[in-house]
């Protein structure tokens, strides 16, 4: 659990006051509490973690079960509004921002997006469904995502448009 805050914290720049930080904090906890083997011990740390997760979501704005699949340096850039289903999978270097769902698309389809390694979602976005998010994908803000995106593209818009990735030039006038 330690490991993965630390790695947490390198990830959020060092900074102790970065409430995707804590929201992380607790989600480690939560995945930690699953490992107690007293039976007692462990109902009492479900009971901490319940009470710790409720307080980051009222206090950040920022809902992260602990049963969602989670890579290394997972980033939550800024706070309020992020709603992440309990069914849904992150890869390794994916950053979020605020106003952020990953989630069913249907109540009774429980089965949320899978999303690759190197993803950054902007701000707004709405990933819905049984889909797949392919690595170093750009997800747009406000873009509404309910298919699949391949690996290096870009998704941006209502519904989404899927176009390939290119090398963007910056240029310095």
């Amino acid at each position: 659990m330690f490991h993965h805050i630390r790695g947490d914290l390198a990830a959020h720049g060092g900074d102790w006051g970065a409430q995707g930080f804590w929201a992380l904090v607790v989600y480690r906890f939560g995945r930690w509490r699953y490992s107690v083997r007293p039976a007692l011990l462990r109902k009492l740390f479900s009971f901490i973690y319940k009470l710790l997760f409720k307080l980051v979501q009222i206090v950040t704005g920022i809902e992260l079960p602990c049963e969602v699949r989670l890579g290394k340096n997972f980033v939550i850039d800024h706070f309020g509004g992020i709603v992440i289903s309990g069914y849904a999978s992150f890869g390794d270097n994916c950053r979020i921002r605020n106003g952020v769902v990953v989630g069913l698309r249907r109540v009774s389809e429980p089965c949320a997006p899978e999303i690759g390694n190197n993803v950054d979602i902007g701000a707004g976005a709405k990933l819905l469904g049984n889909i797949r998010i392919g690595n170093n994908v750009a997800i747009g803000a406000n873009a509404v995502v309910l298919c699949d995106v391949p690996d290096n593209h870009v998704a941006f818009g209502v519904p989404a448009v899927i176009k390939p990735r290119k090398a963007l030039a910056c240029t310095q006038t």
